[in-house]
């Protein structure tokens, strides 16, 4: 069992009012459980259920590891990619657009947000419902907020399920999810579901389980509420012109799209991108022998959902190909499968070169990119800042090439 924080127990409601949303734990889970369950009465649950919530609320230990684990491999962009917009993704998501095209069209109309990207998210969360998790999210909640790591928050996230629990009439056995507390077809955490979620089938209840009306007009709601810009893209495939200065990719380095069109890019059939005073900027996910992406305003909204940019043009991706548009035009390039410890070293011997990429963890974050660039700039390299085998084999991580990752 890891290890619990203490904390004194005060004995009225005013004392747990002002305290913090944090639980430190005593020795153990049994009394994590009480203190929450105060908690809860204390922000409004009725004693009943809390009473019979915590009762039947066990300590997974399973989660604790899952909460602990880093991954043995670096995912990279084909990877990923190739396992998400898939064929069968592409045409399960045709298929559910016309089951509910009518409740679609509705959706779109009131809260701006096209139909096809509703679905895309649905198929990205859980394969339009063929797979919600299997884990009790109370069970989950309770445990990581009785662990020290991230008491508070997760702490807020168990008070405000139970909330919902009580609000909505759900039975405690069906609230099953991921192992951190993401619930229903759309995958929502107890804090987006309480503040964002909407009845969709008009029965009163709002159930993200059982109902994909409920979870697809919930996904349009968040969506707008999260900022959607009606009637824009939220990206785009394009060529880069030869001549490309990669320092100019980035968030930081957004431009209206017009001066994007006279530097030379264009889109990825090559037509012009046109005269706009929108904004968007360059995404590189793959390095220079992969495929280029514009990212618009509403890129940033979808990492709003899910903080990747990984994630955020698979779901523009299968978003555009549920709706009839072609794939990727340029293909996914083979990369190495790197271990974190690959990255590690890079890091490290990027650091001993004098570029500042902050100490070494594994990740390959805008520091490590950018000392990557400024690496590859003195080696007249491509300046792309990834990390391809001609950086690693030149900077002396290793002089075997490692295996391929396989894209699906």
């Amino acid at each position: 069992m890891s290890k619990w924080i203490p904390r004194k127990l005060g004995l009225s409601v005013l004392s747990l009012l002002a305290a913090s949303s944090s639980v430190y734990a005593n020795t153990d889970f049994e009394q994590c459980k009480t203190e929450l369950s105060q908690q809860a009465v204390a922000q409004g649950v009725s004693g009943e259920t809390a009473s019979k919530v915590f009762a039947n609320i066990q300590y997974q230990p399973r989660v604790i590891t899952l909460d602990r684990s880093q991954p043995e491999f670096v995912q990279t962009f084909p990877g990923y990619y190739g396992k998400r917009v898939t064929e069968w993704r592409i045409g399960k998501g045709r298929e559910m657009y016309a089951k509910h095209r009518e409740l679609l069209r509705k959706l779109s109309q009131k809260y701006g947000v096209p139909a096809h990207y509703l679905v895309a998210f649905w198929g990205l969360e859980t394969n339009f419902g063929s797979y919600k998790g299997k884990m009790n999210v109370l069970n989950s909640l309770a445990t990581l907020a009785c662990d020290e790591r991230r008491s508070t928050y997760f702490t807020k996230e168990l008070i405000t399920a139970v909330k919902l629990l009580e609000r909505e009439s759900l039975d405690q056995t069906q609230m099953v999810g991921s192992w951190a507390g993401a619930m229903g077809h759309t995958q929502f955490m107890p804090s987006a579901y309480m503040n964002y979620a909407i009845d969709g089938d008009g029965d009163g209840q709002i159930n993200l389980w059982e109902s994909e009306e409920d979870a697809l007009a919930s996904a349009a709601n968040f969506l707008s509420q999260l900022g959607w810009q009606p009637g824009f893209r939220w990206g785009r495939e394009v060529n880069l012109p030869e001549n490309f200065d990669y320092r100019d990719t980035g968030y930081k380095n957004r431009q209206a799209i017009t001066n994007w069109d006279q530097m030379g890019i264009t889109k990825a059939n090559g037509e012009s991108l046109g005269s706009s005073d929108e904004k968007g900027y360059v995404v590189v996910p793959a390095g220079h022998n992969g495929p280029a992406f514009i990212a618009y305003h509403n890129f940033r909204i979808i990492m709003r959902w899910n903080n990747s940019e990984f994630y955020a043009i698979s779901v523009g991706k299968l978003a555009d190909q549920i709706a009839g548009e072609a794939g990727l035009i340029k293909p996914l390039p083979e990369l190495p499968a790197y271990e974190r410890n690959d990255i590690i070293k890079l890091q490290t011997a990027l650091n001993e070169l004098g570029y500042d990429v902050g100490k070494p963890d594994g990740i390959i974050g805008p520091a490590t990119r950018s000392g990557i660039r400024e690496y590859q700039l003195s080696k007249n390299l491509v300046a792309d800042g990834f990390p391809g085998l001609d950086v690693m084999e030149a900077i002396g991580v290793f002089s075997e090439t490692p295996k391929q990752e396989k894209q699906s």
